[in-house]
């Protein structure tokens, strides 16, 4: 079980449980009587499968270089969409921001919910964060020169430990784990939505963001908001093994990088906050 909300969708619509490759050679159960005749009165070619039998097998199962190219595709979308708002006049920047998080929240939103995770959806996703990726980063390193290579560096490091540390079996993804992670997943969320309204009324509201007046309690929350990405980003890597191992379709390669694109986000604005407190002061 995904505890990336994105994934937890997928694992709802996409279950291998009906298209799922067997582990091993196992038998299948004897049919009926009342299959044999339906199997008997079928035409023999280009009809669907009679009633109550599972559906034919995908056309091609899911490998885990299906999820590494798609990946590999996304990013690359990622970044070169970063560039261009990177490079762009100051005055486009902020254009190009609320373009990217407004149209990626949307999009985003639409892909999780229906599942329709496919090459154009998740493309456009990529570039729409891409530009918001590249405003925000050119505003952080304009004032603070070189964070933004620390960020990139920091979220590196944090993806490449979270990778050695589930591949080396040092953490467990357990349905308990998993659980455990989506809860504080919702829980950090619900406590930026409140942090943001309150700061409508309260100057720095909460003060989870406000580096300034609360810099302890701003650090402490993105340093727990960091450590809550990459718990999902282990979950992710499970999903993505699990996922190749039961034999999905490979068509749900997608909606597997969708998930890990969104998370891997997260975590470098995570880093990328707790940095500026820290270079702040």
């Amino acid at each position: 079980m995904a505890s990336n909300p994105v994934l937890r969708n997928f694992e709802k619509s996409g279950q291998p449980g009906v298209n799922a490759r067997p582990a091993g050679p196992i038998a299948p159960p004897p049919p009926s009587a009342d299959q044999l005749d339906q199997w008997y009165a079928q035409p023999a070619y280009g009809q669907q499968p009679p009633s109550g039998l599972a559906p034919a097998a995908p056309a091609r199962y899911l490998t885990l270089d299906d999820v590494i190219t798609r990946c590999v595709i996304l990013f690359a979308t990622v970044f070169a969409a970063a560039a261009v708002a990177w490079f762009s006049p100051s005055s486009l920047q902020g254009l190009f921001v609320l373009v990217g998080i407004f149209g990626g929240l949307g999009l985003g939103l639409y892909i999780s919910i229906t599942g329709k995770a496919n090459a154009i959806n998740c493309s456009i996703y990529a570039a729409l964060e891409g530009l918001f990726l590249g405003g925000v980063s050119a505003f952080f390193n304009d004032r603070w020169p070189g964070i933004v290579v620390q960020a990139v560096t920091g979220t590196i490091l944090v993806a490449g430990g979270t990778l050695i540390v589930y591949k080396t079996g040092a953490v467990r993804v357990t349905p308990r784990f998993t659980k455990i992670v989506f809860a504080a997943t919702l829980g950090a969320v619900g406590l930026m939505l409140v942090n943001g309204l309150a700061s409508i009324f309260v100057s720095g509201g909460l003060g989870l963001r406000d580096g300034q007046n609360h810099l302890g309690l701003a650090i402490g929350f993105s340093l727990l908001c960091i450590v809550i990405a990459a718990s999902n980003l282990i979950v992710d890597f499970d999903t993505v093994e699990q996922s190749v191992r039961r034999g999905v379709d490979e068509k749900y390669g997608w909606y597997l990088s969708f998930g890990i694109l969104v998370t891997l986000v997260w975590l470098y604005l995570e880093i990328l906050r707790m940095l500026s407190y820290l270079r702040n002061n």
